[in-house]
């Protein structure tokens, strides 16, 4: 364990021993007391000790940030508040370390030196330049052309054999289908029976021949060929015939000139360097000049402690923006976690209710 902590821890233990033994004892008459006074001076010692807890537990976070490089610890007669007055109570405390502002002036940045290039400078004039040279070129004449009509040939003159179809008529015949015969058949009654004792009787009847009409196409004229003579086929035209054929000439091409506004140049470019100055900055320096320690101070106790006073340092912590919790005049947890935030953010000492606190927030 780091000796720093080893020294708030003997220190602590020391205390909780002292207040252990000045504690509610038969010599204090807190046998004889009622149940509730002694329970009143037990709860002080409690916080006395809680007090100490958080004195031990700072300690231990300001030796992990690396601020406290040593606390001295009490040793010999300085166990015991020295110059003590009666009616007064004193407990160890830890009395923040002590720094000072310094300012000093560093240099941020080195001297040195830029370029600067000066562009040239320019000036609009007007010109008269040539755009075109002179020059030559050939011209061509196109021809000229006149109409005419001219009788062509489209289809030569020919000849082709021409075919003259067959001739035929129709006439009309009578054709024998059937020729006449003869047939047997039944008698249908009885005048053509002889009597009624006779059989069945057949009549032998004569039938006529059948004819049938019909229609036939005969050749008159059997098919022949001759030839016929096709004439020619001619067509008139108009075509466009050459009158007068093309022809060139040479034409001469003069310079073409333009008036335009120019850029002259009046002054050169140039390049010139420039001294940069050095940049100084002031900062402030946070020097250590005591370092924290643990030392007897006046503290508000339950000797010199009534409700007026704890209702007055209740208000000033409130005011000062520090919640004691209800403004009832019982020194209870949350008023003391109150005055430990309250002396760490002034930078004074911790561990209990000193008399700096109290004429710090303006009670005494």
């Amino acid at each position: 364990m780091n000796q720093h902590i080893k020294g708030v821890l003997t220190l602590a233990m020391g205390a909780a021993i002292g207040l252990g033994m000045s504690g509610c004892t038969p010599k204090d008459g807190c046998v004889a007391k009622p149940k509730e006074v002694c329970n009143t001076k037990i709860d002080e010692k409690d916080r006395q000790i809680a007090a100490l807890h958080a004195a031990i537990e700072e300690a231990r976070k300001q030796q992990s940030k690396t601020i406290i490089k040593e606390v001295v610890v009490p040793t010999g007669n300085e166990l015991y508040p020295p110059n003590a007055k009666p009616g007064e109570c004193y407990a160890r405390v830890l009395i923040p370390a002590q720094y000072r502002l310094e300012t000093e002036k560093v240099l941020k940045k080195e001297a040195g030196e830029k370029v600067r290039v000066i562009p040239a400078k320019y000036r609009w004039v007007t010109k008269k330049v040539m755009v075109k040279e002179p020059g030559e070129k050939i011209v061509t004449i196109p021809p000229t052309y006149k109409t005419v009509k001219e009788k062509v040939l489209v289809r030569e003159g020919s000849e082709k054999v021409v075919t003259i179809p067959p001739v035929y008529k129709t006439v009309t015949e009578k054709v024998l289908v059937k020729p006449a015969h003869t047939i047997w058949k039944r008698g249908r009654g009885p005048i053509e029976k002889v009597d009624n004792l006779t059989g069945e009787i057949m009549c032998l009847v004569k039938v006529p021949a059948l004819y049938k009409t019909i229609t036939k196409k005969v050749l008159v004229s059997p098919a022949t060929t001759k030839t016929v003579k096709i004439p020619p086929v001619y067509k008139t035209i108009t075509k466009k015939v050459i009158d007068k054929p093309a022809t060139t000439k040479t034409v001469k091409i003069p310079p073409v000139y333009k008036t335009v506004r120019v850029k002259e140049l009046v002054e050169p470019a140039r390049v010139e360097k420039i001294t940069i100055p050095p940049i100084y900055q002031t900062i402030t320096k946070k020097i250590k000049v005591a370092d924290a320690q643990v030392k007897w101070k006046r503290i508000l106790c339950k000797t010199n402690m009534n409700r007026a006073t704890i209702v007055k340092l209740q208000k000033a912590l409130k005011k000062a923006g520090f919640n004691p919790g209800p403004i009832d005049g019982i020194y209870g947890w949350r008023t003391n976690a109150a005055v430990t935030k309250f002396q760490k953010a002034k930078g004074l000492s911790s561990g209990a209710l000193t008399m700096e606190t109290l004429e710090a927030l303006h009670v005494i």
